[in-house]
């Protein structure tokens, strides 16, 4: 059904224990899998995606607490690609309908090591290979994307990684949607009050592993002249070395935030009753970090 070096191993027709009936319309076939580390337990919420020869998605989602996943598809040739954190990826093919090859089978997924963390020591943020980012809800369908162009910080690393910390301080008149007019209301008193509040500040001395490369590092987020506590949502990218051989660790960040929780409470309604800024704002940070001495 599906070939890899570690692939697909048929299993067979579904278990005798199935006692669920399904109704499918007539041209419909099921596509039925397993997912499973290489001692043969389930892979959950690992991520699946069928597309036809030409690329196009059919179906995708997360496998179940067993490891396994069901699509009702036309009969046809498919690809089905498979990924989750702390393995392997798998890619493969498969034909639905035919009689020759059954419609469930297992899929068996390599481990793969985590990326090495960074060695301990005083690593600082490089402004010029980061981004510090964001995005609004703008009349209730579209969105303002923007970012702050000026920031620094620093991330000690201890000899275990859960115990490090960070800081990061941004320039809150920074602020960059590429509107002029939008930028200076968004300094003004009615957001960012830039003129009082001249700094956005983070830090945190929580780093929680969640598995893989993914990590939860939670923090104080001082904004608008409140704190409240932020968790970033992290994936660790792993270490590489500048153009002048420097060691450089990599991460993405993501939180979302309510703007009305720092006080950000300006609003203005449409004539449809619709806001014209949203309440919700996701920030995204791409940080590289360089070891200094």
């Amino acid at each position: 059904m599906f070939s890899r070096r570690r692939g697909m191993e048929t299993a067979g027709s579904a278990s005798p224990q199935t006692s669920a009936t399904l109704t499918l319309p007539h041209t419909a076939r099921l596509l039925s899998c397993r997912v499973l580390d290489t001692v043969h337990q389930p892979v959950r919420q690992a991520t699946f995606e069928v597309t036809d020869p030409i690329g196009r998605r059919i179906v995708s989602g997360e496998t179940d607490p067993y490891g396994g996943f069901t699509a009702a598809v036309p009969a046809g040739e498919y690809r089905l690609a498979v990924t989750a954190e702390g393995y392997a990826p798998f890619h493969g093919a498969t034909l639905v309908g035919d009689p020759a090859q059954p419609g469930t089978g297992e899929i068996v997924l390599d481990a793969v090591d985590p990326p090495l963390l960074p060695q301990p020591g005083h690593w600082e943020l490089d402004p010029g290979h980061s981004t510090i980012g964001f995005s609004a809800r703008h009349i209730g369908f579209a969105r303002i994307n923007g970012r702050f162009n000026t920031f620094a910080g620093a991330v000690r690393i201890a000899d275990r990684m859960e115990d490090s910390s960070m800081r990061v301080i941004i320039d809150a008149a920074s602020i960059d949607t590429g509107l002029r007019m939008r930028d200076d209301h968004l300094r003004s008193a009615d957001f960012l009050d830039a003129a009082r509040h001249p700094t956005v500040e983070f830090y945190s001395e929580r780093f929680i592993h969640r598995s893989g490369s993914h990590w939860t590092v939670t923090g104080a987020l001082t904004l608008h002249g409140v704190s409240r506590s932020v968790t970033l949502d992290t994936r660790y990218l792993g270490l590489g070395a500048g153009l002048e051989g420097e060691p450089r660790a990599a991460c993405r960040a993501t939180a979302e935030l309510n703007r009305e929780d720092f006080t950000l409470n300006w609003q203005s309604m449409l004539a449809q009753g619709i806001a014209a800024i949203g309440s919700n704002v996701e920030v995204t940070l791409d940080m590289q970090v360089v070891h200094k001495a």
